[in-house]
């Protein structure tokens, strides 16, 4: 069963520029990867700041290994989460 992400992220609005940055860096590593079936960014709208991410995968096998990758760790682990002022994740089976 396929199954989503769906992520929720604040950051200062002078650290908006940084958190985009690796966001799209780590899209195009993620839309790469074989269990991968999609990974929207998006960023809000009405609130400096404010991002929110919708990716699918195959299965929760597919979301693990992409969770493992090393440049998940170099652009989410040490680059957005610290910058982070807000942060909520759903994950979800896609029906």
């Amino acid at each position: 069963m396929a199954f989503a992400v769906i992520a929720h992220y604040s950051c200062d609005p002078a650290d908006e520029d940084t958190v985009r940055a690796a966001l799209l860096k780590m899209r195009g590593h993620t839309l790469t990867e074989p269990g991968n079936l999609g990974y929207e960014v998006h960023a809000e709208v009405d609130r400096p700041g404010g991002f929110v991410l919708y990716e699918r995968y195959a299965d929760r096998a597919g979301f693990d290994a992409h969770a493992a990758a090393d440049y998940f760790d170099e652009l989410i682990v040490r680059t957005v989460r610290p910058l982070l002022t807000g942060r909520a994740v759903t994950f979800a089976e896609v029906l």
